[in-house]
């Protein structure tokens, strides 16, 4: 479903005052620039599932000359963000109050997509930039506020393939343009500790780099700002960005301070570009280790880029969260978490994201401080293949894809009840995590008589689609036999019916 405002929605009287004018100039500059650039993408992907998969582009300035990025001093120590949805103000608060040295503040893939939640959302980052937001702690029967810190506040807004209706008449505007406009709006540069500072999600290519960057030097210009006022940071998690880093600095060095590797978005679409490919299907999600080799290369690479050119390089999420009832899952959720940000650590990462409070000591202590001073791998390939195949990674079993069902129903039930990210079974799950899911059922339906998927006996179970439809409706009346409450019955029916829907029609993008 689109994002759109209520019916009597009026975008004069119902956005900030003056917002509306501005802004339709700004959706007739970029809009339609926004558009070609997802045409670009839908032919990129149907090349790739053709044979011409994606690969290094040739040299240019961008990879032989000599330039690059000044870190200021404000963000030169980045161990730890912390990420989480924007429209949850009490999550905001103790994200900013946890002692990270940064925190990103998510108005997309942990926040549910909707009207309501971006509003709200939008409210939730002026008053975290503006250290005004608060909220009321009901345990302590007071309000909680920011506590003045050193953090670093990031915004990541909606990405380049999502649009925003009701807002232009008739028309359909960049998601993207409309949530950059109404921060740097309504933001009063004055009362910031630090630049503007955005998180760009979801590229696929350098080109996409030029659309943010003339959009940063506009809205730069139409606050009286200098050209390089709004500061970024980009996540690669993307398959053909990963081999385009270096030309995405390039274009944006007057704005951007660093990449992020989203691994889960990354191992998402790493699967859809290889959809057609029998040797790329999965193992269960939660058996492949955290330093597989296409994850592994791609690690690497990044920080000898970044750091060639002063960049910071950021490593990803760690899925599996801690627990303060269940002291057994805590332990194994902080060994985990311990063990994979020294493996970023020793990538050369100058840090990572994680997502609960308790998480932030433990992954700080990973990286050194500031961060690894520009230090860069030691005999790495500069043009590696980034495809290295998963054979004998992992286990392909009836009981992964039961999980992926069940979680995919728990995880869209969770979006229809205004939630973009949920905990289930223990991990945190957001859009990113569901697509891979829904992404590996597909898979194993496609590829069912070339790839063998075994139950607990050992036996290979045709993944038909008739399979499909079974596997989907035991694990919803499982869910169901758990549930007395009418409308999250209602929600989980829904939930299963799209989840099932999405992956029999190939629809795989991020949405």
């Amino acid at each position: 479903m689109p994002n759109r405002p209520p019916a009597g929605f009026d975008p004069r009287r119902d956005l900030p005052p003056g917002f509306f004018d501005r802004y339709l100039d700004l959706h007739r500059a970029f809009a339609p620039r926004q558009r070609a650039l997802v045409a670009v993408r839908a032919r990129v992907l149907e090349q790739s599932h053709r044979g011409t998969r994606p690969d290094h582009l040739a040299p240019s300035e961008a990879t032989a000359g000599d330039w690059a990025i000044r870190l200021p001093d404000w963000c030169a120590d980045q161990r730890n963000q912390m990420t989480g949805p924007a429209d949850d103000a009490e999550l905001v608060v103790k994200m900013l109050n946890s002692g990270a040295p940064g925190v990103m503040i998510d108005l997309e893939d942990s926040m549910a997509n909707g009207w309501d939640n971006t509003v709200r959302g939008h409210a939730n980052a002026v008053g975290a930039l503006h250290g005004t937001l608060a909220y009321a702690d009901q345990n302590r029967g007071r309000e909680v506020g920011i506590k003045p810190s050193g953090v670093v506040v990031w915004v990541r807004v909606r990405g380049l393939h999502l649009g925003q209706t009701g807002i232009v008449p008739e028309e359909t505007t960049s998601a993207s343009l409309f949530d950059l406009a109404l921060l740097v709006h309504q933001v009063d540069p004055g009362r910031l500790r630090h630049p503007i500072a955005i998180y760009i999600p979801k590229s696929e290519s350098a080109e996409e780099a030029l659309w943010w960057r003339d959009v940063f030097r506009r809205l730069a210009a139409d606050r009286g700002l200098p050209a390089d006022a709004i500061k970024c940071m980009a996540l690669v998690e993307s398959h053909p960005m990963a081999y385009q880093m270096e030309e995405f600095l390039y274009h944006l060095r007057d704005h951007v301070l660093g990449l992020n590797l989203g691994r889960w978005d990354y191992l998402a679409s790493l699967i859809h570009f290889n959809l057609p490919d029998a040797a790329w299907v999965l193992p269960d999600r939660n058996t492949i280790p955290h330093d597989v080799p296409f994850f592994q290369r791609l690690r690497v690479l990044l920080p000898e880029i970044c750091h060639r050119r002063g960049a910071l390089a950021i490593g990803g999420m760690t899925a599996l969260f801690p627990s303060r009832t269940d002291p057994e899952l805590n332990a194994r959720a902080m060994t985990v978490l311990e063990t994979d940000k020294r493996n970023e650590a020793n990538a050369l990462m100058d840090g990572a994201w994680t997502g609960h409070p308790d998480q932030n000591a433990v992954a700080v202590a990973q990286f050194p401080i500031p961060n690894q001073g520009m230090t860069r791998p030691e005999g790495i390939a500069r043009y590696p293949d980034l495809r290295p195949g998963p054979a004998g990674v992992g286990r392909h079993t009836v009981a992964g894809s039961r999980a992926a069902a069940r979680v995919t129903i728990q995880y869209r039930a969770g979006v229809l009840a205004g939630r973009g990210a949920s905990l289930i079974e223990g991990y945190m799950e957001d859009l990113a995590t569901d697509r891979i899911y829904r992404l590996m059922l597909a898979q194993r339906v496609q590829h069912r008589d070339r790839v063998e998927v075994a139950d607990e006996s050992g036996h290979p179970v045709p993944h038909t689609p008739e399979f499909l439809t079974r596997l989907y409706d035991e694990e919803l009346g499982a869910l169901l036999g758990g549930c007395s409450d009418d409308e999250d019955r209602r929600r989980l029916v829904e939930a299963r019916r799209q989840s099932e829907t999405m992956i029999v029609a190939g629809q795989h993008d991020p949405v």
